[in-house]
């Protein structure tokens, strides 16, 4: 059973999906801890009430970034997590603390990653016109939303779409794809090759989400 701790900073659906998934009794992981940044986080109450435990690290309480990343991982090691997800935590952490954590701490980012990295990327896909976005599953490293990539979906951008409709679509997939890619991890099903992972489940039927639909032309 993979010991997860979950690091947030607000609402925690992410953190819902996870919890929901690994209510399985044959799910291989399980959250040991939510840590937050965030006294009043409403994903602390999510994770207390499915009798998780809670921690509350303030970013506030420590002068450097530094010191605060070696409060989370103390708290981290003192639980002896062996993979990290981050949910909504709006916190940078160190390439020092990344880097202790190499192929054990993952993120999702709601693109199609290599593309709209960084804040408001909904709004990004949006001014770009594109016609597919989306969410992905990635190993972090030091640099902005970059890492080796584990799961991405795709859902198609309406022409009536704004940053918040297009943000609701994408996170509906991001509740699918996160515990699944846990649940590759901890089955030990994926491995990383220098930049990509390597492994997965191949769905057995070939699908290609198009927009617009060349039925429809």
């Amino acid at each position: 059973m993979l010991r997860v701790a979950v690091l947030l900073s607000g609402r925690g659906s992410n953190l819902q999906a996870l919890i929901h998934a690994m209510s399985s009794s044959d799910f291989p992981a399980s959250i040991v801890c939510a840590i937050s940044n965030v006294p009043d986080a409403q994903g602390l109450m999510r994770a207390r009430a499915a009798g998780i435990e809670t921690l509350t690290i303030d970013h506030r309480r420590y002068s450097s970034r530094e010191l605060f990343d070696l409060a989370v991982d103390k708290a981290l090691h003192e639980r002896g997590i062996e993979l990290v997800c981050l949910a909504g935590f709006m916190r940078i952490l160190t390439s020092i603390f990344v880097n202790k954590w190499h192929n054990r701490l993952i993120n999702i980012h709601p693109s199609l990653l290599p593309a709209f990295k960084g804040l408001d990327a909904q709004q990004q896909a949006l001014d770009a016109g594109v016609k597919l976005a989306g969410c992905t599953v990635h190993f972090v490293r030091p640099g902005m939303d970059e890492g080796p990539i584990i799961a991405q979906a795709a859902v198609p951008v309406r022409d009536d779409d704004d940053a918040a409709s297009l943000s609701e679509r994408i996170l509906t997939q991001e509740h699918v794809i996160y515990p699944s890619a846990v649940k590759l991890i901890a089955e030990g099903h994926v491995r990383v090759d220098e930049t990509r992972t390597i492994g997965g489940k191949v769905a057995r039927r070939s699908s290609v989400l198009r927009n617009p639909s060349l039925g429809d032309l």
